[in-house]
C-alpha cells in the first residue's frame, strides 16, 4: 500500500493526472502499476485501477486476474469497481475513502444517484432503440460453441 500512496502522490505533484494509483499483485509480486492519466491521456476511463488492470491482464495474458489482489490509493469509483468485478481479483485493498475523495473534489455520489433514476430522468437521458434487432447478437453468442465464457 505504501507504494500505491507514493505513486498517487507523485502523480498529483507531476500534473499527469489525479491523485490516484493502483497496483495489481500476485504472490506478493507487483504485476502492474497504474496511475490516474485522465487529463494527460484525454481519456475519462484512464483511472488508476483501469490502467493497472489493463497492464496486468496484458502481462498475464488473461482477461481475468485470478489469484491477484488490487491495491488502490482510494476506494474505487463505480466505473473502477465494475472493472474490478469483471477482472475477478481475489481481494481489493484501499487507503482513502470515497468521502476523502469527495472532500478533495472527486465526488462520485451523483453517479450512484443517477443509477437509481429511470432512464429518461437521468442527467444524461438514456433511450433504448432496436432492442429486438440487438437480441440477434446474444443469440449468436449463445449458439457459438467456440465462445470463451467470462
Amino acid at each position: 500500500m505504501a507504494r500505491t500512496i507514493e505513486l498517487a502522490t507523485e502523480n498529483a505533484r507531476s500534473g499527469r493526472g489525479g491523485p490516484f494509483a493502483a497496483l495489481v499483485v500476485r504472490n506478493e509480486k507487483i504485476i502492474a502499476e497504474g496511475t490516474n492519466l485522465v487529463t494527460s491521456a484525454n481519456d475519462p476511463t484512464a483511472h488508476a485501477e483501469i490502467v493497472a488492470i489493463r497492464l496486468a491482464c496484458q502481462a498475464l495474458g488473461s482477461f481475468q486476474l485470478a489469484g491477484c489482489e488490487i491495491y488502490t490509493s482510494c476506494e474505487p469509483c463505480p466505473m473502477c469497481l465494475g472493472a474490478i468485478y469483471w477482472a475477478r481479483p481475489t481481494r481489493i485493498f484501499f487507503a482513502s475513502s470515497a468521502g476523502d475523495a469527495a472532500a478533495a473534489g472527486f465526488d462520485d455520489a451523483f453517479i450512484y444517484q443517477q443509477l437509481q433514476l429511470p432512464y429518461g430522468g437521468r442527467q444524461i437521458p438514456m433511450v433504448q432503440l432496436m432492442r429486438e434487432e440487438a437480441l440477434a447478437a446474444f443469440r449468436a453468442w449463445e449458439q457459438n460453441p467456440a465462445k470463451t465464457l467470462y
